[in-house]
Protein backbone atom coordinates (compact mmCIF):
# COMPACT_ATOMS: atom_id res chain seq x y z
CA UNK A 1 0.00 0.00 0.00
CA UNK A 2 1.51 3.32 -1.06
CA UNK A 3 1.65 6.55 0.91
CA UNK A 4 -1.23 8.14 -1.02
CA UNK A 5 -3.59 5.24 -0.19
CA UNK A 6 -2.60 5.36 3.48
CA UNK A 7 -3.21 9.12 3.59
CA UNK A 8 -6.56 8.65 1.87
CA UNK A 9 -7.75 6.05 4.46
CA UNK A 10 -6.55 8.15 7.36
CA UNK A 11 -8.32 11.23 6.03
CA UNK A 12 -11.57 9.28 5.47
CA UNK A 13 -11.44 7.85 8.99
CA UNK A 14 -10.95 11.27 10.50
CA UNK A 15 -13.73 12.85 8.42
CA UNK A 16 -16.16 9.95 9.09
CA UNK A 17 -15.59 10.14 12.85
CA UNK A 18 -16.38 13.85 12.68
CA UNK A 19 -19.56 13.17 10.64
CA UNK A 20 -20.64 10.39 13.03
CA UNK A 21 -20.22 12.61 16.04
CA UNK A 22 -22.30 15.36 14.47
CA UNK A 23 -24.93 12.79 13.39
CA UNK A 24 -25.28 11.50 16.97
CA UNK A 25 -25.74 15.07 18.15
CA UNK A 26 -28.51 15.44 15.59
CA UNK A 27 -30.13 12.13 16.68
CA UNK A 28 -30.12 13.22 20.34
CA UNK A 29 -31.76 16.54 19.41
CA UNK A 30 -34.36 14.77 17.25
CA UNK A 31 -35.25 12.26 19.98
CA UNK A 32 -35.54 15.08 22.51
CA UNK A 33 -37.87 16.92 20.11
CA UNK A 34 -40.09 13.79 19.68
CA UNK A 35 -40.28 13.25 23.45
CA UNK A 36 -41.14 16.89 24.09
CA UNK A 37 -43.83 16.80 21.36
CA UNK A 38 -45.31 13.62 22.83
CA UNK A 39 -45.38 15.06 26.37
CA UNK A 40 -46.98 18.30 25.18
CA UNK A 41 -49.72 16.40 23.31
CA UNK A 42 -50.29 14.13 26.33
CA UNK A 43 -50.72 17.12 28.63
CA UNK A 44 -53.05 18.89 26.24
CA UNK A 45 -55.34 15.85 25.82
CA UNK A 46 -55.28 14.32 29.30
CA UNK A 47 -54.58 17.37 31.43
CA UNK A 48 -51.60 15.59 32.96
CA UNK A 49 -48.56 13.56 31.95
CA UNK A 50 -48.83 9.85 32.71
CA UNK A 51 -47.59 6.63 31.19
CA UNK A 52 -51.11 5.72 30.11
CA UNK A 53 -51.57 9.18 28.62
CA UNK A 54 -48.28 8.93 26.65
CA UNK A 55 -49.33 5.49 25.37
CA UNK A 56 -52.76 6.79 24.37
CA UNK A 57 -51.23 9.76 22.52
CA UNK A 58 -48.82 7.53 20.66
CA UNK A 59 -51.60 5.10 19.76
CA UNK A 60 -54.12 7.74 18.67
CA UNK A 61 -51.70 10.00 16.68
CA UNK A 62 -50.02 8.04 13.83
CA UNK A 63 -48.07 11.21 12.77
CA UNK A 64 -45.92 10.78 15.88
CA UNK A 65 -44.87 7.40 14.53
CA UNK A 66 -43.35 9.15 11.54
CA UNK A 67 -41.62 11.63 13.81
CA UNK A 68 -40.30 8.73 15.86
CA UNK A 69 -38.82 7.09 12.77
CA UNK A 70 -37.36 10.19 11.03
CA UNK A 71 -34.33 10.66 13.36
CA UNK A 72 -33.14 7.14 12.63
CA UNK A 73 -33.81 7.51 8.90
CA UNK A 74 -31.79 10.76 8.84
CA UNK A 75 -29.11 9.13 10.97
CA UNK A 76 -28.47 6.36 8.45
CA UNK A 77 -28.85 8.72 5.49
CA UNK A 78 -26.40 11.17 7.08
CA UNK A 79 -23.98 8.33 7.73
CA UNK A 80 -24.02 7.35 4.06
CA UNK A 81 -23.82 10.87 2.67
CA UNK A 82 -21.09 11.80 5.18
CA UNK A 83 -18.99 8.80 4.18
CA UNK A 84 -19.28 9.70 0.50
CA UNK A 85 -18.41 13.33 1.18
CA UNK A 86 -15.52 12.31 3.43
CA UNK A 87 -14.05 10.14 0.68
CA UNK A 88 -14.48 12.82 -1.99
CA UNK A 89 -13.08 15.56 0.24
CA UNK A 90 -10.08 13.45 1.18
CA UNK A 91 -9.41 12.55 -2.45
CA UNK A 92 -9.66 16.23 -3.41
CA UNK A 93 -7.24 17.22 -0.64
CA UNK A 94 -4.74 14.58 -1.70
CA UNK A 95 -5.01 15.59 -5.36
CA UNK A 96 -4.43 19.22 -4.48
CA UNK A 97 -1.58 18.29 -2.16
CA UNK A 98 0.09 16.26 -4.92
CA UNK A 99 -0.36 19.16 -7.34
CA UNK A 100 1.12 21.60 -4.84
CA UNK A 101 4.05 19.24 -4.24
CA UNK A 102 4.62 19.00 -7.99
CA UNK A 103 4.49 22.77 -8.39
CA UNK A 104 6.79 23.21 -5.40
CA UNK A 105 9.30 20.73 -6.83
CA UNK A 106 9.19 22.51 -10.21
CA UNK A 107 9.63 25.88 -8.52
CA UNK A 108 12.53 24.57 -6.42
CA UNK A 109 14.23 23.27 -9.57
CA UNK A 110 13.72 26.63 -11.28
CA UNK A 111 15.05 28.57 -8.29
CA UNK A 112 18.02 26.23 -8.00
CA UNK A 113 18.76 26.57 -11.74
CA UNK A 114 18.54 30.36 -11.61
CA UNK A 115 20.76 30.43 -8.52
CA UNK A 116 23.47 28.39 -10.25
CA UNK A 117 23.20 29.58 -13.87
CA UNK A 118 23.69 32.86 -15.70
CA UNK A 119 20.38 34.24 -16.99
CA UNK A 120 21.89 35.73 -20.17
CA UNK A 121 23.99 32.86 -21.51
CA UNK A 122 22.42 30.00 -19.48
CA UNK A 123 25.93 28.92 -18.54
CA UNK A 124 26.87 27.86 -15.00
CA UNK A 125 27.65 30.88 -12.87
CA UNK A 126 30.39 31.52 -10.29
CA UNK A 127 28.49 29.58 -7.58
CA UNK A 128 28.18 26.38 -9.62
CA UNK A 129 31.75 26.74 -10.93
CA UNK A 130 32.98 27.01 -7.34
CA UNK A 131 31.14 23.80 -6.41
CA UNK A 132 32.37 21.82 -9.44
CA UNK A 133 35.91 23.10 -9.04
CA UNK A 134 35.89 22.00 -5.41
CA UNK A 135 34.74 18.51 -6.40
CA UNK A 136 37.32 18.29 -9.20
CA UNK A 137 40.14 19.39 -6.86
CA UNK A 138 39.15 16.82 -4.21
CA UNK A 139 39.09 14.03 -6.79
CA UNK A 140 42.40 15.09 -8.36
CA UNK A 141 44.16 15.26 -4.98
CA UNK A 142 42.94 11.73 -4.11
CA UNK A 143 44.08 10.29 -7.43
CA UNK A 144 47.18 12.46 -8.06
CA UNK A 145 45.47 14.11 -11.02
CA UNK A 146 45.69 17.62 -12.47
CA UNK A 147 42.93 20.22 -12.70
CA UNK A 148 43.18 23.42 -14.71
CA UNK A 149 41.20 26.65 -14.57
CA UNK A 150 41.22 29.21 -17.38
CA UNK A 151 39.83 32.71 -16.75
CA UNK A 152 38.97 34.50 -20.00
CA UNK A 153 38.26 38.24 -20.21
CA UNK A 154 37.34 40.07 -23.42
CA UNK A 155 39.64 42.90 -24.50
CA UNK A 156 38.08 46.33 -25.15
CA UNK A 157 34.58 45.02 -24.52
CA UNK A 158 33.69 48.26 -22.74
CA UNK A 159 34.03 50.05 -26.09
CA UNK A 160 31.29 47.80 -27.52
CA UNK A 161 28.91 48.67 -24.67
CA UNK A 162 29.74 52.37 -24.78
CA UNK A 163 29.46 52.62 -28.57
CA UNK A 164 26.65 50.22 -29.44
CA UNK A 165 24.81 49.89 -26.13
CA UNK A 166 24.42 47.11 -23.58
CA UNK A 167 21.85 45.24 -25.69
CA UNK A 168 24.47 44.81 -28.42
CA UNK A 169 27.03 43.86 -25.78
CA UNK A 170 24.71 41.13 -24.50
CA UNK A 171 24.44 39.71 -28.02
CA UNK A 172 28.23 39.56 -28.26
CA UNK A 173 28.42 37.73 -24.91
CA UNK A 174 25.89 35.16 -26.18
CA UNK A 175 28.02 34.59 -29.29
CA UNK A 176 31.15 34.18 -27.17
CA UNK A 177 29.36 31.65 -24.95
CA UNK A 178 28.18 29.72 -28.02
CA UNK A 179 31.68 29.55 -29.50
CA UNK A 180 33.26 28.43 -26.26
CA UNK A 181 30.59 25.76 -25.77
CA UNK A 182 31.74 24.24 -29.03
CA UNK A 183 35.30 23.62 -27.83
CA UNK A 184 34.89 22.39 -24.24
CA UNK A 185 34.68 18.69 -23.45
CA UNK A 186 31.61 17.16 -21.81
CA UNK A 187 33.64 16.54 -18.66
CA UNK A 188 34.68 20.20 -18.45
CA UNK A 189 32.65 23.21 -17.26
CA UNK A 190 32.22 26.48 -19.09
CA UNK A 191 30.92 29.23 -16.79
CA UNK A 192 30.28 32.96 -16.91
CA UNK A 193 31.91 34.67 -13.96
CA UNK A 194 30.16 37.99 -14.58
CA UNK A 195 30.46 40.90 -16.99
CA UNK A 196 32.68 39.87 -19.91
CA UNK A 197 34.59 37.29 -17.85
CA UNK A 198 34.26 33.55 -18.50
CA UNK A 199 35.88 30.52 -16.89
CA UNK A 200 36.70 27.04 -18.19
CA UNK A 201 37.29 24.19 -15.74
CA UNK A 202 39.47 21.45 -17.21
CA UNK A 203 38.86 18.39 -15.04
CA UNK A 204 41.89 16.52 -16.33
CA UNK A 205 45.05 17.82 -18.02
CA UNK A 206 47.29 15.11 -19.45
CA UNK A 207 50.30 17.38 -20.06
CA UNK A 208 51.34 20.91 -20.98
CA UNK A 209 51.00 20.10 -24.67
CA UNK A 210 47.30 19.31 -24.17
CA UNK A 211 46.86 22.65 -22.40
CA UNK A 212 48.61 24.49 -25.26
CA UNK A 213 46.32 22.80 -27.78
CA UNK A 214 43.24 23.83 -25.81
CA UNK A 215 44.42 27.45 -25.63
CA UNK A 216 44.97 27.41 -29.40
CA UNK A 217 41.37 26.20 -29.83
CA UNK A 218 40.14 29.12 -27.72
CA UNK A 219 42.17 31.59 -29.78
CA UNK A 220 40.88 30.09 -33.01
CA UNK A 221 37.30 30.36 -31.76
CA UNK A 222 37.84 34.04 -30.99
CA UNK A 223 39.64 34.89 -34.24
CA UNK A 224 36.54 35.03 -36.44
CA UNK A 225 34.83 38.45 -36.37
CA UNK A 226 31.60 38.79 -34.41
CA UNK A 227 28.63 39.76 -36.58
CA UNK A 228 26.36 42.36 -35.04
CA UNK A 229 23.77 44.59 -36.71
CA UNK A 230 25.53 44.38 -40.06
CA UNK A 231 28.91 45.15 -38.51
CA UNK A 232 31.95 42.96 -38.09
CA UNK A 233 33.63 43.27 -34.69
CA UNK A 234 37.13 41.99 -34.01
CA UNK A 235 37.37 41.02 -30.33
CA UNK A 236 40.23 39.21 -28.68
CA UNK A 237 40.52 37.78 -25.18
CA UNK A 238 43.12 37.64 -22.43
CA UNK A 239 43.53 34.25 -20.72
CA UNK A 240 44.88 33.42 -17.29
CA UNK A 241 45.64 29.81 -16.32
CA UNK A 242 46.14 28.22 -12.92
CA UNK A 243 46.73 24.52 -12.28
CA UNK A 244 46.03 22.36 -9.23
CA UNK A 245 48.12 21.21 -7.39
CA UNK A 246 51.01 23.26 -8.87
CA UNK A 247 49.48 26.67 -8.09
CA UNK A 248 47.20 25.83 -5.18
CA UNK A 249 45.11 23.11 -3.58
CA UNK A 250 41.89 24.91 -2.78
CA UNK A 251 39.18 26.62 -4.80
CA UNK A 252 39.75 30.23 -3.74
CA UNK A 253 43.49 30.06 -4.38
CA UNK A 254 43.09 28.54 -7.85
CA UNK A 255 40.46 31.13 -8.90
CA UNK A 256 42.47 34.03 -7.48
CA UNK A 257 45.68 32.92 -9.19
CA UNK A 258 43.96 32.33 -12.52
CA UNK A 259 42.65 35.90 -12.31
CA UNK A 260 46.13 37.15 -11.41
CA UNK A 261 47.48 35.50 -14.57
CA UNK A 262 44.62 36.92 -16.65
CA UNK A 263 45.26 40.48 -15.44
CA UNK A 264 48.95 40.06 -16.23
CA UNK A 265 48.14 38.82 -19.75
CA UNK A 266 45.80 41.76 -20.29
CA UNK A 267 48.24 44.36 -19.01
CA UNK A 268 51.20 42.96 -20.93
CA UNK A 269 49.06 42.34 -24.06
CA UNK A 270 50.44 38.80 -24.46
CA UNK A 271 47.18 36.90 -25.02
CA UNK A 272 47.55 34.38 -22.21
CA UNK A 273 49.65 33.79 -19.11
CA UNK A 274 50.27 30.82 -16.83
CA UNK A 275 50.36 31.78 -13.17
CA UNK A 276 53.75 32.24 -11.56
CA UNK A 277 54.74 33.80 -8.21
CA UNK A 278 56.34 36.73 -10.06
CA UNK A 279 52.85 37.85 -11.09
CA UNK A 280 51.60 37.99 -7.52
CA UNK A 281 52.07 41.73 -7.28
CA UNK A 282 48.46 41.74 -8.47
CA UNK A 283 47.03 39.84 -5.51
CA UNK A 284 47.32 39.80 -1.67
CA UNK A 285 49.93 42.54 -1.72
CA UNK A 286 47.58 44.70 -3.82
CA UNK A 287 44.87 44.40 -1.18
CA UNK A 288 47.32 45.58 1.46
CA UNK A 289 48.53 48.46 -0.69
CA UNK A 290 44.95 49.47 -1.42
CA UNK A 291 44.30 50.02 2.27
CA UNK A 292 47.62 51.80 2.83
CA UNK A 293 47.46 54.26 -0.07
CA UNK A 294 45.31 56.87 1.65
CA UNK A 295 47.60 56.79 4.70
CA UNK A 296 50.61 57.12 2.39
CA UNK A 297 49.29 60.48 1.16
CA UNK A 298 48.89 61.66 4.74
CA UNK A 299 52.33 60.39 5.83
CA UNK A 300 54.22 62.04 2.93
CA UNK A 301 55.30 58.67 1.52
CA UNK A 302 54.34 59.79 -2.01
CA UNK A 303 57.23 61.42 -3.89
CA UNK A 304 57.89 63.09 -7.22
CA UNK A 305 60.74 62.04 -9.49
CA UNK A 306 61.73 63.92 -12.64
CA UNK A 307 62.97 62.72 -16.04
CA UNK A 308 64.34 65.17 -18.62
CA UNK A 309 63.05 65.67 -22.16
CA UNK A 310 65.74 66.67 -24.66
CA UNK A 311 64.99 69.13 -27.47
CA UNK A 312 66.96 67.90 -30.50
CA UNK A 313 66.62 71.19 -32.36
CA UNK A 314 68.47 73.18 -29.70
CA UNK A 315 70.36 70.42 -27.91
CA UNK A 316 68.94 71.58 -24.60
CA UNK A 317 66.62 70.24 -21.93
CA UNK A 318 63.16 71.27 -22.99
CA UNK A 319 61.37 70.30 -19.79
CA UNK A 320 61.03 67.40 -17.34
CA UNK A 321 58.20 64.98 -16.71
CA UNK A 322 56.86 64.63 -13.16
CA UNK A 323 56.67 60.94 -12.27
CA UNK A 324 55.04 59.75 -9.05
CA UNK A 325 56.68 57.20 -6.73
CA UNK A 326 55.65 55.61 -3.42
CA UNK A 327 58.37 55.21 -0.80
CA UNK A 328 56.75 52.29 1.01
CA UNK A 329 58.16 51.54 4.47
CA UNK A 330 58.20 47.77 3.79
CA UNK A 331 58.25 47.27 0.01
CA UNK A 332 60.64 50.10 -0.79
CA UNK A 333 60.26 52.42 -3.77
CA UNK A 334 57.16 51.51 -5.82
CA UNK A 335 56.62 52.55 -9.43
CA UNK A 336 53.20 53.98 -10.47
CA UNK A 337 52.26 50.73 -12.25
CA UNK A 338 51.93 49.13 -8.81
CA UNK A 339 49.50 51.59 -7.23
CA UNK A 340 47.94 54.05 -9.71
CA UNK A 341 45.27 51.55 -10.77
CA UNK A 342 44.55 51.02 -7.03
CA UNK A 343 43.99 54.76 -6.72
CA UNK A 344 41.59 54.54 -9.68
CA UNK A 345 39.66 51.68 -8.05
CA UNK A 346 39.41 53.29 -4.61
CA UNK A 347 38.51 56.77 -5.86
CA UNK A 348 41.77 58.25 -4.54
CA UNK A 349 42.99 59.18 -8.00
CA UNK A 350 41.60 62.73 -7.75
CA UNK A 351 43.50 63.30 -4.52
CA UNK A 352 46.64 61.80 -6.06
CA UNK A 353 46.32 63.93 -9.20
CA UNK A 354 45.72 67.07 -7.16
CA UNK A 355 48.78 66.24 -5.04
CA UNK A 356 50.95 65.78 -8.16
CA UNK A 357 49.77 69.10 -9.61
CA UNK A 358 50.45 71.03 -6.41
CA UNK A 359 53.79 69.35 -5.75
CA UNK A 360 54.90 69.99 -9.35
CA UNK A 361 54.02 73.65 -8.97
CA UNK A 362 55.79 73.84 -5.61
CA UNK A 363 58.88 72.27 -7.16
CA UNK A 364 58.88 74.79 -10.00
CA UNK A 365 58.73 77.59 -7.42
CA UNK A 366 61.51 76.03 -5.34
CA UNK A 367 63.77 75.70 -8.38
CA UNK A 368 63.05 79.29 -9.36
CA UNK A 369 64.29 80.41 -5.93
CA UNK A 370 67.48 78.51 -6.71
CA UNK A 371 67.72 80.28 -10.11
CA UNK A 372 66.92 77.02 -11.88
CA UNK A 373 64.11 77.41 -14.40
CA UNK A 374 62.38 74.25 -15.56
CA UNK A 375 58.86 73.56 -16.83
CA UNK A 376 57.16 70.26 -16.03
CA UNK A 377 54.84 67.80 -17.75
CA UNK A 378 52.17 66.21 -15.55
CA UNK A 379 50.13 63.07 -16.30
CA UNK A 380 46.36 63.28 -15.85
CA UNK A 381 44.46 60.02 -15.29
CA UNK A 382 41.46 59.13 -17.52
CA UNK A 383 38.94 59.58 -14.71
CA UNK A 384 40.33 63.02 -13.84
CA UNK A 385 40.38 64.11 -17.48
CA UNK A 386 36.62 63.61 -17.68
CA UNK A 387 36.11 65.83 -14.63
CA UNK A 388 34.51 69.02 -15.98
CA UNK A 389 36.17 71.00 -13.16
CA UNK A 390 39.67 70.02 -14.34
CA UNK A 391 40.51 73.28 -16.19
CA UNK A 392 39.56 75.40 -13.18
CA UNK A 393 41.54 73.13 -10.83
CA UNK A 394 44.70 73.42 -12.96
CA UNK A 395 44.41 77.14 -13.62
CA UNK A 396 43.48 77.73 -9.97
CA UNK A 397 46.59 75.87 -8.82
CA UNK A 398 48.82 77.89 -11.15
CA UNK A 399 47.10 81.16 -10.28
CA UNK A 400 47.36 80.64 -6.53
CA UNK A 401 51.15 80.43 -6.92
CA UNK A 402 51.36 83.23 -9.50
CA UNK A 403 52.76 80.94 -12.21
CA UNK A 404 52.13 81.29 -15.92
CA UNK A 405 49.93 78.77 -17.69
CA UNK A 406 52.79 77.58 -19.89
CA UNK A 407 54.74 76.28 -16.90
CA UNK A 408 52.85 72.97 -17.08
CA UNK A 409 52.21 70.57 -19.94
CA UNK A 410 49.20 68.34 -19.39
CA UNK A 411 49.77 64.75 -20.57
CA UNK A 412 46.76 62.55 -21.33
CA UNK A 413 46.50 59.04 -22.81
CA UNK A 414 44.68 57.96 -25.95
CA UNK A 415 42.50 55.57 -23.92
CA UNK A 416 41.23 58.40 -21.74
CA UNK A 417 40.06 60.26 -24.85
CA UNK A 418 38.30 57.21 -26.30
CA UNK A 419 36.19 56.74 -23.14
CA UNK A 420 34.18 59.88 -23.94
CA UNK A 421 35.53 61.74 -27.01
CA UNK A 422 32.99 64.57 -26.90
CA UNK A 423 33.55 65.39 -23.22
CA UNK A 424 37.33 65.02 -23.63
CA UNK A 425 37.27 67.43 -26.57
CA UNK A 426 35.25 69.96 -24.57
CA UNK A 427 37.59 69.84 -21.55
CA UNK A 428 40.78 69.92 -23.63
CA UNK A 429 39.44 72.86 -25.60
CA UNK A 430 38.84 74.76 -22.38
CA UNK A 431 42.36 73.96 -21.21
CA UNK A 432 43.81 75.08 -24.55
CA UNK A 433 41.82 78.31 -24.47
CA UNK A 434 43.24 78.99 -21.00
CA UNK A 435 46.75 78.67 -22.41
CA UNK A 436 47.76 75.16 -21.28
CA UNK A 437 49.91 72.90 -23.47
CA UNK A 438 48.45 69.42 -24.07
CA UNK A 439 50.33 66.24 -24.99
CA UNK A 440 48.98 62.78 -25.90
CA UNK A 441 50.97 60.18 -23.97
CA UNK A 442 51.62 56.55 -25.05
CA UNK A 443 50.56 57.33 -28.61
CA UNK A 444 50.06 54.28 -30.81
CA UNK A 445 48.51 52.03 -28.15
CA UNK A 446 45.02 53.49 -27.79
CA UNK A 447 43.42 52.95 -31.22
CA UNK A 448 42.56 56.62 -31.67
CA UNK A 449 41.54 57.60 -35.16
CA UNK A 450 43.17 60.20 -37.41
CA UNK A 451 39.91 62.16 -37.52
CA UNK A 452 39.86 62.34 -33.72
CA UNK A 453 43.49 63.41 -33.58
CA UNK A 454 42.85 66.26 -36.04
CA UNK A 455 40.00 67.60 -33.92
CA UNK A 456 41.78 67.56 -30.58
CA UNK A 457 43.46 70.79 -29.44
CA UNK A 458 46.83 69.16 -28.70
CA UNK A 459 50.32 70.40 -29.45
CA UNK A 460 52.36 67.24 -28.94
CA UNK A 461 52.25 63.45 -29.19
CA UNK A 462 54.53 61.02 -27.33
CA UNK A 463 55.46 57.74 -29.02
CA UNK A 464 54.99 54.85 -26.59
CA UNK A 465 58.26 53.36 -25.40
CA UNK A 466 57.18 49.85 -26.44
CA UNK A 467 57.81 50.88 -30.07
CA UNK A 468 61.01 52.88 -29.43
CA UNK A 469 62.93 50.41 -27.25
CA UNK A 470 63.06 47.65 -29.90
CA UNK A 471 63.03 49.75 -33.07
CA UNK A 472 66.66 49.00 -33.93
CA UNK A 473 66.00 45.25 -33.86
CA UNK A 474 62.42 45.22 -35.07
CA UNK A 475 61.69 46.62 -38.51
CA UNK A 476 57.95 46.84 -37.84
CA UNK A 477 58.53 48.99 -34.74
CA UNK A 478 60.85 51.27 -36.69
CA UNK A 479 58.22 51.72 -39.39
CA UNK A 480 55.60 52.56 -36.75
CA UNK A 481 57.91 55.12 -35.11
CA UNK A 482 58.74 56.74 -38.43
CA UNK A 483 55.07 56.84 -39.44
CA UNK A 484 54.03 58.48 -36.15
CA UNK A 485 56.73 61.13 -36.53
CA UNK A 486 55.61 61.93 -40.07
CA UNK A 487 51.95 61.92 -39.03
CA UNK A 488 52.62 64.30 -36.14
CA UNK A 489 54.57 66.71 -38.31
CA UNK A 490 51.94 66.67 -41.04
CA UNK A 491 49.37 67.65 -38.42
CA UNK A 492 51.61 70.41 -37.10
CA UNK A 493 52.40 68.60 -33.84
CA UNK A 494 55.66 68.17 -31.98
CA UNK A 495 56.73 64.53 -31.46
CA UNK A 496 58.39 63.07 -28.34
CA UNK A 497 59.98 59.60 -28.29
CA UNK A 498 59.97 57.80 -24.92
CA UNK A 499 62.14 54.82 -24.01
CA UNK A 500 65.44 56.05 -25.53
CA UNK A 501 68.04 53.80 -23.88
CA UNK A 502 71.08 54.08 -26.13
CA UNK A 503 73.01 56.67 -28.14
CA UNK A 504 72.39 54.63 -31.28
CA UNK A 505 68.62 54.87 -30.76
CA UNK A 506 68.90 58.61 -30.10
CA UNK A 507 70.85 59.17 -33.30
CA UNK A 508 68.37 57.10 -35.34
CA UNK A 509 65.47 59.14 -33.98
CA UNK A 510 67.36 62.30 -34.81
CA UNK A 511 67.73 61.05 -38.41
CA UNK A 512 63.95 60.53 -38.47
CA UNK A 513 63.55 64.20 -37.40
CA UNK A 514 61.96 63.43 -34.07
CA UNK A 515 61.65 66.63 -32.04
CA UNK A 516 62.19 65.52 -28.44
CA UNK A 517 63.77 62.47 -26.73
CA UNK A 518 63.21 61.00 -23.28
CA UNK A 519 64.68 57.87 -21.73
CA UNK A 520 67.26 56.15 -19.55
CA UNK A 521 70.11 56.99 -21.93
CA UNK A 522 69.92 60.58 -20.75
CA UNK A 523 68.70 59.96 -17.21
CA UNK A 524 66.46 57.71 -15.22
CA UNK A 525 63.78 59.49 -13.14
CA UNK A 526 65.49 61.30 -10.26
CA UNK A 527 64.43 63.09 -7.06
CA UNK A 528 64.37 66.89 -7.33
CA UNK A 529 67.82 67.55 -5.80
CA UNK A 530 69.53 64.79 -7.82
CA UNK A 531 67.79 65.99 -10.99
CA UNK A 532 69.23 69.48 -10.52
CA UNK A 533 72.69 68.02 -9.90
CA UNK A 534 72.41 65.91 -13.05
CA UNK A 535 71.37 69.00 -14.99
CA UNK A 536 74.30 71.01 -13.70
CA UNK A 537 77.03 68.38 -14.12
CA UNK A 538 76.03 65.58 -16.53
CA UNK A 539 73.51 66.87 -19.05
CA UNK A 540 76.02 68.79 -21.17
CA UNK A 541 78.25 65.73 -21.60
CA UNK A 542 75.36 63.54 -22.81
CA UNK A 543 73.99 66.19 -25.14
CA UNK A 544 77.37 66.80 -26.71
CA UNK A 545 77.37 63.22 -28.02
CA UNK A 546 74.41 63.94 -30.28
CA UNK A 547 75.29 65.14 -33.79
CA UNK A 548 74.29 68.68 -34.65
Amino acid sequence: MNTTQINLKNNIRILKSTVNRQALYGLAISLASVIIATLVNCYMREGSITIDGIYTVQKSLPVLWLLDALPFVFLFWGQYVGSVLAYEASALIIDQTDELRSQTATLEKKVMYEATHDSLTELPNRILLHDRLEQAINISLRHNGTVGLIILDLDRFKEVNDTLGHFAGDKVLKQVALRLRGIVRKSDTLARMGGDEFAILLTEIENTNALDIFIQRINQAMQLPFKLAGMSLDLQASLGIAICPDHGKDVDTIIQRAEVAMYAAKQQKIGFALYSPELDRFSPRRLTLMGELRQALQRDEILLYFQPQIDLATGTILQAESLIRWQHPIHGLLAPDEFIDLAERTGLIKEVTSWVLNESINQILQWQKEDFHMTLAVNISPSCLLNTDLPEIIIGSLGSHNLGKSMLTIEITETSIIQDPHLAYEILSRLKNLGADISIDDFGTGYSSLAMLRRLPVSEIKIDKSFVMDMLDNEDDEIIVKSIIELGHNLGLSVVAEGVESLKTAKRLQQMHCDTLQGFYFSKPLPADQFKQWHDHSAATLLSQLPE
